[in-house]
């Protein structure tokens, strides 16, 4: 079985042929008309060259570092990457990831699975159940047209089972079964099954079922715990731990005796440490296990969450990798200063992410020269606006721009179809979403 996660070369290609116009918020209308290719070769300048406020900008070499970092981690200790698509929704990203070795790209949702489809994502990883008939009759549809298509959901009940294995074997067309990884889970955690008992059930019903095949085994533990206190990563430990013991319990009984790979799968972007720890070791001799994470954010990283809590944030507890970079900034001016204590920008809740904590004012920048901002906070969001409560010693008037770091970058993206890449103020890519 083919290693190599691929992407349609034509449909990227496609992709950056497509005309920028007044859809992108932001863009210069220099701009318009003009492939993103074309326009990225301009190299416009983010303050200079057109552009409007507020954005949203990835910086290029906190990407480039974030890559060969995550890259050069899974590397080292023996696991695979399957990040999830859901953070960026961006197949030039997805096919960045790839060139630095991504096993897998995983999806939540069928919209999300039929996008990476339609830029040929030749593995994916559906970290949910799949028991919509029309999700499966075009899924199945999706195997049998692509030979070289990998495809792998979870199951967490006997019920959901019934319902895929009803589902494909109503088809006529269906030539390939499809694989599930039975889901564990764990209070208060969010899908999965709660006990060895129904994760057993579980099984049993995907190994009898005529349409399906048993996989592996998954689970997610960032739901389990929020913080990077010794008490959340030891729970964290603990059901890691019991992921891989049930793997064992399901290969001591059999269930992977023909199985050429067993899938174990965890890993989000706040735990990964101990995700890789508990599945790179403890297995019986001869289990052809892959270990796989699923972290997403670690693309990007953030100025909020994920600075807080991730292995390689601002307190690493991996000392021989270097710490993630944060890759994403907003941009917004000064729109109004009523009083000696407040300002408010141009950014509000249709621009940045406030589901984990509040933009962060870095830096302004008045006549092309940027400094650094301390003591100034966001305090609230409207839909366009953000507060920002001023020390006495401000330096903000109105028309300056705010560089503002961000906090969990799945909440960012959806609110911009396409973002530009910037090398300092030079614009040299621009990365195109789909939400």
């Amino acid at each position: 079985m083919s290693t190599a996660l691929t992407l349609n070369p034509g449909a990227l290609a496609a992709l950056t042929g497509e005309p920028l116009d007044w859809r992108f918020k932001s863009v210069p209308s220099e701009l318009w008309g003009l492939p993103l290719a074309e326009a990225a070769r301009r190299r416009p300048n983010l303050f200079t060259g057109g552009f409007v406020g507020p954005m949203v900008v990835l910086d290029a070499e906190a990407l480039d570092h974030n890559l060969r970092t995550m890259a050069d981690f899974c590397a080292a200790h023996g696991v695979r990457l399957a990040p999830h698509g859901k953070t960026t929704m961006a197949p030039q990203l997805f096919a960045r990831q790839a060139g630095h070795g991504a096993w897998a790209i995983t999806a939540a949702t069928a919209g999300q699975l039929r996008v990476y489809r339609a830029f040929g994502v030749s593995r994916i990883l559906l970290a949910n159940q799949l028991v919509d008939p029309a999700a499966l009759r075009w899924l199945a549809a999706e195997l049998t047209r692509d030979p070289g298509f990998e495809f792998s959901c979870w199951a967490d009940s006997v019920r959901a089972v019934e319902l895929m294995t009803e589902a494909l074997a109503a088809l006529t067309d269906a030539e390939r079964p499809i694989d599930v990884l039975v889901e564990l889970g764990a209070d208060p955690g969010r899908t999965g099954a709660r006990d060895d008992d129904t994760a057993l059930a579980v099984a049993e019903a995907v190994r009898d079922s005529p349409v399906l095949r048993l996989a592996g085994v998954a689970g997610y533990e960032g739901a389990l715990a929020h913080d990077a206190g010794e008490h959340a990563q030891e729970r964290v430990t603990g059901y890691v731990r019991r992921m891989r013991e049930f793997t064992v319990t399901l290969a001591d009984r059999g269930f992977f005796a023909e199985a050429g790979q067993v899938i174990v799968t965890a890993g989000g972007s706040a735990y990964f440490d101990r995700v890789t720890a508990e599945l790179t070791t403890g297995w019986p001799e001869g289990l052809p296990v892959v270990p796989v994470l699923r972290s997403g954010c670690y693309l990007t990283h953030d100025d909020g969450f994920y600075r807080g809590v991730s292995p390689l944030g601002e307190h690493p507890r991996i000392s021989e990798v270097p710490p993630l970079r944060p890759a994403l900034r907003a941009w917004a001016q000064v729109t109004s200063r009523p009083t000696a204590e407040l300002a408010l920008l141009t950014l509000g809740k249709r621009d940045a992410s406030f589901d984990e904590g509040l933009p962060e004012p870095q830096l302004y920048r008045r006549s092309g020269t940027v400094a650094p901002l301390d003591g100034h906070a966001v305090t609230a969001l409207n839909d366009q606006h953000a507060f920002v409560a001023l020390p006495p010693d401000s330096p903000l008037q109105v028309g300056d721009w705010v560089g503002l770091g961000l906090s969990h970058p799945c909440t960012v993206f959806d609110k911009w179809s396409l973002i530009p890449v910037a090398s300092g103020e030079t614009v040299v890519d621009f990365v195109r979403t789909f939400f």
